[in-house]
């Protein structure tokens, strides 16, 4: 893959609260010039948590204003958080514990992706992580200070993969956690 001749030239910070968002001038390798708009909230981490065992993977809803704006359900997702002076496998840890309850003894990178590299600086990464009923050690439900109003949900694996595979899961991240660990660990969704 070649390198494409462009630049940012120019940047103007026009939001600066949770998410910063700055105007840029993006000059291509036609010389054309073009206004974008960059979005930055920091990258993130994510991690399925799944018992080997009982074939189910532990996941979370909260209320996303997007998605309720559009008229959907919260989504069922994977356990995820943004990694703030943190390295994402503490970022994905600590998110378990924080969201789950679960205090994660085992962690497999599955990896870093850009999930919108089109308007978002964010890089996710991602995980996939094996749990016991004995180390959901936490209450789970986010921090009491953030508002985030989780709900759990445990849900067999197979279910899990009929939702995926009918184009009923949604979010992203846990769309390809739950790919990866059918392609790494196929004899938990038989029956």
């Amino acid at each position: 893959m070649g390198d494409v001749e462009a630049e940012i030239i120019d940047r103007r910070l026009i939001h600066d609260r949770w998410s910063t968002f700055s105007e840029v001038l993006l000059k291509l390798p036609n010389g054309a010039v073009e206004k974008r708009v960059i979005e930055d909230h920091g990258n993130a981490a994510a991690v399925l948590l799944y018992d080997p065992d009982r074939r189910v993977a532990l996941l979370v809803r909260q209320p996303r204003a997007p998605v309720l704006d559009l008229g959907h359900a919260p989504l069922l997702e994977v356990v995820a958080g943004r990694v703030e002076g943190k390295t994402p496998e503490d970022t994905a840890r600590a998110e378990a514990m924080e969201e789950a309850g679960v205090a994660i003894a085992q962690l497999e990178k599955v990896a870093t992706l850009w999930p919108m590299p089109a308007v978002s600086t964010e890089r996710i990464s991602l995980f996939l992580a094996p749990y016991s009923p004995a180390q959901r050690t936490g209450p789970g439900g986010g921090a009491d200070d953030e508002n985030e109003c989780i709900t759990l949900q445990e849900i067999s694996l197979l279910d899990l993969s009929a939702l995926a595979d009918n184009d009923l899961l949604g979010d992203a991240k846990t769309y390809m956690l739950v790919q990866a660990l059918k392609l790494r660990q196929p004899q938990l969704f038989t029956s």
